[in-house]
């Protein structure tokens, strides 16, 4: 059983790609308020990569632990925990969290792709329209299941015209 503590998040357009070049290419402030929300406080893990795509102002993501992923051994960063590999991370985030807190892993890809077999909740923001990217989304496989969509029907519209909901989805 994947455990519900450790969860995925990311933004992702209909075609599942979520980065191009280092960057997402979209701007939703709307996600970003999402993201800010439900990560507060709570360990975020990340990779390296991940890591150097966040604007020098964002770095360390504030009000909670970052927690950085990277095989460099004298990598080191203002405000930010180094991990060697994915267990590494869940450790430290786990003598982070406070009682009942989550675990959050908030990419990249290969990230993703690890953290699949044991995260137990991934909240996605999707965006309605294909665009061009390097980096894609991790395909959520028949042992998930949706849980909530929000909303409901349809589509929230961001300040800038784009259209958008929030998916949560849960491992079975």
């Amino acid at each position: 059983m994947n455990d519900p503590r450790i969860a995925m998040i990311w933004a992702q357009a209909t075609n599942g790609v979520i980065g191009a070049g280092g960057d997402i290419p979209w701007h939703l402030p709307e996600d970003f308020r999402h993201f800010r929300e439900l990560t507060a406080g709570q360990p975020v893990i990340m990779g390296r990569r991940t890591w150097d795509s966040l604007p020098e102002k964002s770095r360390p993501l504030p009000g909670r632990p970052n927690i950085v992923i990277t095989g460099q051994d004298a990598w080191a960063a203002d405000g930010a925990l180094r991990a060697s590999s994915l267990s590494d991370a869940l450790s430290l985030a786990n003598g982070a969290a406070g009682p009942g807190e989550r675990l959050w892993v908030i990419g990249g890809g290969r990230i993703y792709a690890e953290a699949m077999s044991v995260a137990g909740t991934a909240v996605i923001t999707v965006i309605d329209k294909d665009v061009d990217g390097d980096t894609f989304a991790p395909e959520l496989g028949a042992e998930w299941s949706m849980t909530a969509v929000e909303p409901a029907t349809a589509w929230y519209e961001g300040a800038n015209g784009t259209r958008y909901r929030f998916e949560t989805w849960s491992h079975a």
